[in-house]
């Protein structure tokens, strides 16, 4: 790693393996910033729409319908104010992913998801991780944080995998799960969140903040 340049965490996750409590730890403990609500502030700004438009979106993919009803929601001849619809897929990948380069090579940070440890993969001092888990302990988990029932996590836990599998597709062209891209995989399931960023930290201080 060259240490005279900022150094990026790039975090790909599963639902209810506590991606954000992680990356939040990790850039609390190393001081470095935790990206996330810049990147959606600047690709609504750039998109000129509202950041939650941009929150509903990542990660997913517009299906065939939506992108095709968003295409033609009006006739040709009728005027449309600029910037009413929705961005359409490519668009906020190239926005987001322009954001995450220029994040990276201006200061030292943790990036959550968004295809982050592709978009990355060049930059000199970047680590990737994958936080992955058994699907009991992802619905426990998932189940009280967003107080729904066993049932309800399990759809939502397939949803989330199934839209984020496509997108990482879509835009990389790799199966989203292939830990063979990766730094650094954690069975979440096994460690525990506190623990995760434990090992996290120690195997910073080894590749990166040890001289």
């Amino acid at each position: 790693m060259n240490h005279s340049l900022p150094f990026i965490i790039t975090i790909s996750r599963q639902l209810g393996c506590g991606g954000a409590y992680v990356g939040h730890q990790l850039a609390k403990n190393l001081n470095i910033f935790y990206a996330d609500r810049e990147i959606i502030g600047q690709a609504a700004r750039q998109l000129s729409v509202l950041e939650e438009d941009v929150k509903t979106r990542e990660e997913k993919t517009l299906s065939f319908w939506q992108s095709f009803l968003r295409s033609y929601a009006v006739a040709p001849d009728t005027y449309v104010q600029p910037h009413t619809l929705a961005p359409s897929d490519y668009a906020l990948f190239k926005t987001e992913s322009e954001i995450i380069r220029r994040i990276a090579w201006e200061r030292s940070a943790v990036i959550i998801g968004r295809c982050g440890s592709y978009v990355l993969r060049d930059h000199p001092n970047h680590v990737s991780l994958f936080l992955h888990g058994e699907i009991e302990f992802r619905k426990n988990r998932v189940g009280k944080l967003y107080e729904v029932s066993e049932e309800a996590a399990g759809k939502m836990i397939a949803r989330n995998d199934d839209e984020r599998a496509r997108y990482n597709q879509k835009f990389t062209g790799r199966e989203w799960t292939d830990v063979r891209q990766y730094d650094m995989t954690l069975d979440i399931s096994k460690t525990g969140v506190d623990r995760a960023v434990a090992f996290i930290l120690q195997y910073m201080e080894l590749i990166y903040l040890t001289p």
